[in-house]
């Protein structure tokens, strides 16, 4: 078969810049400049690169308006801001303002919707740092499609990146998303821009989390957490507490894990609830908040046939505390324990914890981060740990703490759900 010539014209042109050594290339300019907000770094990296593109996505409420109105204060010290705001007025921004104590000569507000417009206060104020609240409220004329619909939403980001690499100005576009929790708009929209973050928290809790989907200049394994009140976001550097019941006695039904968000352990507290079936209602209720449902319909059926926990045909009713949401498998034996709790009526005692993912054999599985996990569940002030069988050489593969941690906390292994159940509860 014959193949068809390429239409790509293979004519040379001259470049505009000639290309160089790698180790002559000055990497100052595409340095990190911090935000001030240490739980905003820390998921950046360090901070903003100049030129980056960021896309700040998060449901409606959430916070994102005020989140970046605190950092552009902030950044408002060293360079001019440009705050754009597309879905208030000026005078409604400046009233959050006032609340937050985000307010500097520095820190320049538009409400401006239309794209020419935007770009007309750019090359006013020649800011170094750019804010559009929202991407999906800018029209560009000239473009097809109705405002925040696909195809403007594309060409006005678009525009947007290229605007920031010919001036070196960082740029922070906040997106909507959508009912599943992606960002509104096409695909494409994530992969024109340097660094995607998604807010996340629930509108009726304080608590507030930032990780990085994308981020070409730093970790995407990093979250920042951040208790919002009325007057703005304060980062929350050791934010385990929050995820903890305040009860001094233990109850039957509830099990402390400790989760990794990113690099960071977190220690975390589910509770669950089981209850006799009302009359000859079929199926079961099972009612979740804060985990997996899928998984704890799995943990629901290993215990019946793997544990002997007859609870099959009993009403379930499982959810975190604080707001945190658990999907790593890691919390399946906290689950699981909790379940069995409940159903039996008998506390797991309050100073134990459980990690470890279960098989549908029953079997207990190795989780990653191990030594993190304990040694912050140490630090908080637990003194046992139940933990997969064969965990334990794995506690002595940081240079010696091993012993330290054994000394100072019980760590229970076990292989099993039944093994665990008995580790916990009692024979």
């Amino acid at each position: 078969m014959a193949v068809a010539a390429s239409r790509v014209q293979l004519r040379p042109t001259t470049p505009a810049r000639a290309a160089i050594p790698i180790r002559h290339v000055d990497a100052a300019a595409a340095k990190a400049a911090p935000t001030g907000m240490d739980e905003l770094d820390r998921v950046l990296g360090g901070g903003l690169v100049p030129g980056a593109v960021v896309l700040l996505a998060g449901e409606p409420g959430v916070g994102k308006s005020t989140l970046l109105l605190e950092a552009g204060a902030l950044a408002a010290s060293v360079g001019r801001v440009l705050y754009v705001t597309g879905e208030e007025s000026a005078a409604q921004v400046r009233l959050r303002a006032d609340r937050i104590g985000a307010v500097s000569d520095n820190l320049y507000l538009a409400a401006e919707t239309d794209f020419a417009a935007v770009l007309g206060h750019v090359q006013d104020v020649e800011p170094s740092l750019l804010i559009v609240d929202s991407v999906q409220t800018i029209t560009a004329a000239g473009v097809d499609g109705v405002p925040g619909g696909v195809t403007q939403v594309r060409e006005v980001t678009a525009a947007l990146t290229a605007l920031a690499k010919q001036r070196t100005m960082t740029t922070v576009l906040v997106g909507h998303v959508t009912k599943d929790g992606s960002v509104a708009g096409p695909r494409t929209l994530e992969h024109l821009v340097d660094v995607v973050l998604q807010f996340e928290g629930d509108v009726r809790s304080q608590l507030r989390l930032v990780r990085a989907l994308k981020n070409r200049f730093g970790p995407t394994d990093e979250i920042g957490c951040f208790e919002l009140n009325e007057f703005g976001l304060i980062g929350l550097p050791d934010p385990s507490g929050l995820f903890l019941s305040q009860r001094h006695d233990p109850v039957p039904g509830t099990c402390v894990t400790v989760t990794l968000e990113g690099r960071r352990p977190l220690v975390a507290e589910v509770q669950t609830l089981v209850c006799e079936v009302a009359g000859q209602q079929l199926p079961p209720k099972r009612m979740v908040a804060g985990l997996d449902f899928a998984r704890i319909g799995m943990m629901i059926a290993v215990l019946q046939r793997r544990a002997h926990v007859e609870v099959g045909k009993h009403e379930v009713y499982a959810a975190t505390v604080g707001g945190m949401r658990l999907t790593e498998p890691a919390v399946d034996l906290a689950v699981g324990v909790a379940i069995a709790s409940a159903h039996s009526g008998i506390s797991v005692p309050a100073d134990l914890v459980a990690i470890g993912e279960v098989g549908l054999a029953g079997e207990i599985r190795r989780v990653t981060g191990i030594q993190r996990r304990i040694a912050e569940a140490q630090r908080l002030g637990f003194r046992r740990a139940v933990i997969p069988a064969g965990s334990g050489f794995l506690l002595g593969s940081s240079g010696g703490r091993g012993d330290d941690v054994r000394s100072q906390l019980e760590v229970i292994e076990v292989e099993n759900m039944r093994k665990a159940i008995a580790a916990t509860l009692g024979k």
